[in-house]
């Protein structure tokens, strides 16, 4: 997936690279850091914030308008599906923390870095849940920002292990 990334975004600077990968929903600042700090050779803190502004890009538009797109697209099966997939499976899949635990758990569940836990998810997660705005974004937020940090001290760490091998 990285080659794939690089590729897609060879003739664009490095700053403006790392931004549009930060802010697609699969790769989101898990993949932005690593390929700024690893591939473009990025300062760590310049990619750091360069990936947490992507990852943000798209957070507010998400909290603001997914509910008036999705309504609009279920009118077409495929969408239709699409959706009833995503919100019963985020329902399922995680009711329990956010009854229990709020905004903190879409915090929480935002700033683990693992696949499909990241801003896009926990703005649907927020949708699903009816968290309002400013929480959700607050939230996400914190949860990027954290996810940021722990995307980059592996990233660090994990070139100075191959540095060593």
């Amino acid at each position: 997936m990285i080659d794939f990334l690089v590729a897609l975004f060879e003739s664009v600077p490095h700053s403006v690279a790392t931004v549009f990968i930060a802010a697609l929903p699969i790769a989101e600042l898990r993949g932005a850091i690593p390929v700024a700090i690893g591939v473009y050779g990025m300062d760590p803190l310049k990619a750091y914030l360069l990936a947490v502004f992507g990852n943000m890009l798209p957070v507010m538009p998400l909290l603001l308008f997914l509910g008036v797109v999705s309504d609009y697209l279920r009118r077409w099966t495929f969408w239709d599906v699409f959706f009833n997939w995503l919100f019963t499976r985020t329902y399922h899949r995680h009711s329990a923390k956010f009854e229990r635990y709020g905004t903190v758990a879409l915090l929480l569940f935002v700033a683990v870095p693992l696949p499909v836990t990241g801003a896009w998810t926990g703005c649907a997660a927020a949708f699903v849940f009816g968290i309002r705005f400013g929480h959700a974004f607050a939230a996400v937020l914190g949860g990027v920002l954290l996810s940021g940090v722990i995307v980059t001290v592996v990233t660090l760490a994990g070139m100075g292990v191959s540095g060593i091998l």
